[in-house]
């Protein structure tokens, strides 16, 4: 391929991609947001508080930002066939401004107790300040003064719009750019708001399946962890990759990002068999928990015959999804067979080869999962 067909293949996929996203922006008053919020036309997501970190002086910020006239971040949203907008980002701001006010509701619909400002260094008296004073909250607190609360409605915000007609992918694409890094720690923070925005109740069977005793015992993982949702991107490796063909591991590129594609084709297919996922999870885990509890994904050390160390990704994908494979045939398994023979993958230089120092997960799935399931046929 010539120079000049490299330069128009360019262009073609720029102009292609370019027609499938539709932005539009303008500014919004707060309180044009706070309408939109009241009468159910902006979507918030309400579960995805849990993935955001904002503590009550990061709070306070904002709202001293707003009232001192400070320039607020653009927020980005996505139209929905139904005219509704879904926010794809700038989700703990609009939050905090509907929790200041006394609107902001959780995740079963229920109210939550309006925001106690902090003092500041611009605005110390800002301290035990609501929005509004003790004539509407239970308590002697002092709120707002009128011109102080239209200061804060009258403040304008940008909007930026993808249209409806925009390609579906755009949203999640754009999700995914705008708080990798940023207010969300981690990919898979990250991955669960875009399940959850895409598909709620898988999100739910997730979390169920992630709590489950078992899967929970041979993890092991410390509350550091836990809070990072690394048992969630855990079992979303054990979902994507239970079944996947091997073809399929070839050239991964960026394992984040095709662990978050796996995971959204999953979330949009409705005749993805959770049932039989869960048959695998179960009893991969139960047999697990019973044969090595927390020690299943940790070193196993022959001169001291006993495993040792943390949590491993390689064990785990070459163990629990080599099991899960099989799962049908591992129901009248010993248990003190399944111990041995975990045990012996330690001494397998087939395995032992194909991970380690400079060997990412691009290079030892595609080695790992098919020995594992040969491994554990």
């Amino acid at each position: 391929m010539n120079v000049a067909e490299q330069i128009d293949n360019l262009q073609l996929e720029i102009d292609k991609k370019r027609q499938e996203i539709r932005p539009d922006n303008y500014s919004m008053s707060i309180g044009e947001l706070i309408s939109l919020y009241e009468q159910h036309e902006i979507e918030i997501h309400p579960e995805f508080q849990r993935f955001f970190r904002w503590n009550e002086y990061q709070k306070t910020r904002l709202i001293e930002s707003i009232i001192l006239g400070f320039p607020i971040p653009p927020i980005f949203v996505s139209q929905r066939e139904d005219g509704v907008w879904d926010v794809v980002d700038g989700l703990q701001r609009l939050s905090t401004i509907y929790e200041f006010i006394g609107i902001l509701k959780d995740e079963n619909g229920e109210k939550l107790k309006p925001l106690e400002l902090k003092g500041t260094k611009y605005l110390p008296s800002f301290a035990g300040k609501m929005w509004e004073d003790s004539e509407h909250l239970e308590g002697s607190r002092i709120g707002l003064t009128p011109p102080q609360r239209l200061l804060i409605k009258r403040a304008k915000i940008n909007i930026n719009i993808l249209q409806k007609e925009s390609d579906p992918s755009a949203k999640y694409e754009l999700f995914q750019r705008l708080n990798t890094g940023g207010s969300i720690a981690n990919p898979q923070e990250v991955r669960s708001c875009i399940i959850v925005s895409l598909n709620p109740s898988l999100y739910k069977w997730m979390k169920k399946l992630s709590d489950d005793d078992n899967f929970q015992s041979c993890i092991a993982f410390n509350d550091k962890l836990l809070d990072e949702q690394y048992d969630l991107e855990i079992l979303s490796r054990f979902l994507v990759l239970r079944s996947i063909e091997i073809s399929d591991l070839k050239g991964l590129g960026d394992v984040d990002s095709f662990f978050t594609d796996r995971m959204v084709k999953i979330a949009e297919d409705s005749q993805y068999n959770r049932d039989e996922e869960e048959q695998a999870f179960q009893t991969t885990f139960t047999l697990l928990n019973k044969s090595n509890g927390g020690e299943s994904f940790r070193k196993y050390d022959s001169s001291k015959q006993k495993f040792c160390g943390a949590f491993l990704l390689a064990p785990f994908e070459t163990i629990a999804l080599g099991i899960a494979y099989n799962y049908t045939k591992y129901t009248d398994m010993e248990i003190s067979d399944l111990k041995n023979k975990i045990a012996s993958l330690w001494s397998n230089t087939e395995y032992t080869s194909s991970f380690g120092r400079g060997k990412d997960a691009s290079t030892r799935l595609p080695k790992l999962i098919p020995f594992g399931r040969q491994f554990f046929a």
